[in-house]
């Protein structure tokens, strides 16, 4: 397995120091990573943006850091669009991921990520279903034109139980088009992260890592004197330090002989703040983590 560093901790979204592509990418190889991720979209490797040269400047840039570019993260959501009906969403995305992919080719990636699609209605839920089938079985072919493998995250609402990537994969039915299963969904879903990755592992292609902290929320109800119980709120935390039973989820991966890349994403507001010192910080204290857990799967 290799460790692996997402561009997305680094771009500036939730507050967090940015870094452009070139000096993400030399950031990983100072910190250890051994491969990147990069996102698929501005401020990174956006396909409006990016040109043949800075393709070919970044591949130089990875080589010289010693760092594989290992996955292009695609952001999609094939159940959006509803509303307009006219409009070719769908269309639109494969396109997106059909440069992502041949963008990632050039630069000696192996695979693009991707989403499904977020509910809808509940009357909806199979059409959802179907919606999602059929995109990322067209993105598997458009991936596919560029020799990569589609990985599809676990991160939106369809599909994303265990059984459910199952059967979805199944439905999809492409032999590119791989699950890129991470235990963060499963782990506030209540699931059991040793089997889900057991059962997950002989499908995924990557699995990417982040570790929470639960806070516990309340609303106050005056007229009872007493509070609601809300959602928990999360908070993230380097690995190790949160609630997610890692040591679990890779001895699931071992025994169902998982052998691909492992990501790690600092990809929402993150304990200490978004300071430079901060990241980098949390980037190398989850590395050991990740050569900790690595090591004890064969």
């Amino acid at each position: 397995m290799i460790p692996t560093l997402f561009s997305v901790s680094y771009a500036g979204l939730w507050g967090q120091a940015q870094l452009g592509l070139p000096d993400f990418i030399r950031k990983a190889g100072e910190l250890g990573y051994g491969a990147v991720e990069l996102m698929g979209k501005r401020p990174h490797l956006s396909v409006l943006d990016t040109q043949e040269a800075d393709l070919d400047a970044l591949r130089e840039s990875a080589e010289s850091a010693g760092v594989e570019i290992a996955t292009i993260a695609g952001y999609t959501d094939f159940t959006a669009g509803a509303s307009a009906a006219e409009v070719p969403f769908n269309e639109m995305q494969v396109a997106y991921v059909r440069e992502l992919a041949r963008m990632g080719a050039r630069l000696g990636a192996r695979m693009v990520r991707i989403f499904t699609g977020y509910t809808t209605q509940a009357e909806s839920s199979a059409a959802d279903w179907d919606k999602c089938v059929k995109a990322v079985r067209a993105c598997a072919g458009a991936v596919g034109e560029f020799g990569l493998v589609l990985g599809v995250q676990n991160h939106h609402d369809v599909a994303v139980s265990c059984d459910a990537m199952l059967e979805f994969l199944a439905d999809v039915d492409c032999a590119n088009c791989k699950a890129m299963y991470d235990p963060w969904a499963p782990a506030l879903q209540g699931e059991n992260l040793r089997d889900c990755a057991r059962r997950m592992a002989p499908h995924m292609a990557q699995t990417t890592l982040a570790d929470y902290v639960l806070l516990k929320r309340f609303a106050y109800m005056p007229g009872l004197i007493n509070y609601k119980v809300q959602p928990a709120m999360t908070r993230a935390v380097p690995l190790g330090d949160g609630f997610i039973d890692l040591d679990g989820f890779f001895q699931g991966l071992r025994e169902g002989g998982f052998d691909g890349h492992v990501a790690y994403e600092m990809c929402s507001p993150l304990r200490g703040g978004g300071t430079i010192e901060n990241l980098d910080a949390t980037a190398r204290k989850s590395l050991e983590v990740m050569k900790r857990l690595i090591a004890s799967t064969p």
